[in-house]
């Protein structure tokens, strides 16, 4: 039988194929960044609403660990907002891979701000995933501003799995996941609102956009945030952000057979892919050989 740490692992790596399907959600989907995130968020905050009324849980918390929720969610907002525009100013390939760099925003991050000693073999994953990155930036240098703006993301996104990993430790993932999203979807709001960006036209959407959009929300969102904060009840925030590198691997497969000349890079590219793929799996290898994922 498998013990529930294992359990989970398997789990964050279901969770992480299923985003894989995020970045070619963001592709086929016509409208910007910006307003393609809070639909994203709106509908997301919706479908968990609806499971919480069902479930029946409370929505009490203190007003301290609002403002914590508050930050979550701006956090995520602004994640996803450069994830979404990287994607449209280069490729899906290109954002995925410069993702990479998230377990070692983690390991700094943790270093920094709660002293956290570098495990060793966690600092050369994370150098060997930058040389991956450095090795895709030479072979693909007109998607610079592409890159950088990922990697921006990709900080974003260590940030608030530090901040979930602590929060998870008094919260349901449910509730977390509701409360950052709904934030996330206000502060978005408000900031289309006074741009002047919502008008009759902004909620005109194609029927394959409401398509895609209830797919990204309810699977891709709803379901794989709550899940993946729940998973780090078991699964350290460095060992998440480190498998989070997989996504790039399902994404580019994906994007490749969806949109085909479009996404094939050069062979430099896939050997950067490559080597960030393996610091994944021995990672999970040595994880799972000490029985603390």
């Amino acid at each position: 039988m498998l013990n529930d740490k294992i359990k989970n692992y398997l789990h964050l790596h279901f969770i992480i194929f299923i985003w894989g399907f995020t970045a070619i959600l963001g592709a086929l989907i016509s409208i910007d960044a910006i307003p393609l995130v809070w639909y994203r968020v709106s509908l997301a905050v919706i479908f968990i609403l609806v499971f919480i009324l069902i479930k029946k849980i409370s929505f009490k918390i203190p007003l301290k660990e609002l403002i914590r929720f508050l930050f979550g969610g701006i956090l995520i907002a602004v994640h996803w907002i450069t994830f979404f525009y990287a994607i449209k100013i280069s490729n899906i390939s290109i954002t995925l891979a410069s993702m990479s760099t998230g377990a070692l925003f983690v390991t700094l991050l943790q270093w920094i701000i709660f002293k956290k000693r570098i495990v060793l073999y966690e600092l050369v994953f994370s150098l060997l995933a930058i040389i991956g990155l450095i090795i895709i930036f030479q072979a693909e240098g007109k998607y610079i501003l592409g890159i950088l703006v990922a990697l921006v993301s990709a900080f974003l996104s260590a940030s608030f799995s530090i901040l979930n990993a602590n929060l998870i430790k008094y919260h349901g993932a449910t509730i977390i996941s509701f409360y950052e999203l709904l934030f996330a979807s206000i502060c978005i709001g408000l900031f289309l609102f006074l741009s002047g960006l919502i008008d009759v036209s902004f909620f005109t959407l194609s029927t394959n956009d409401w398509i895609y959009l209830i797919i990204l929300a309810s699977i891709c969102t709803a379901y794989a945030f709550v899940a993946s904060t729940s998973v780090l009840k078991s699964v350290s925030a460095f060992t998440m952000m480190l498998t989070i590198n997989l996504e790039p691997i399902y994404g580019i497969i994906l994007a490749i057979i969806i949109f085909k000349q479009k996404e094939i890079m050069t062979t430099n590219f896939y050997i950067g892919a490559l080597l960030i793929f393996i610091t994944v799996v021995v990672n999970g290898i040595i994880k799972l050989k000490k029985k603390s994922i």
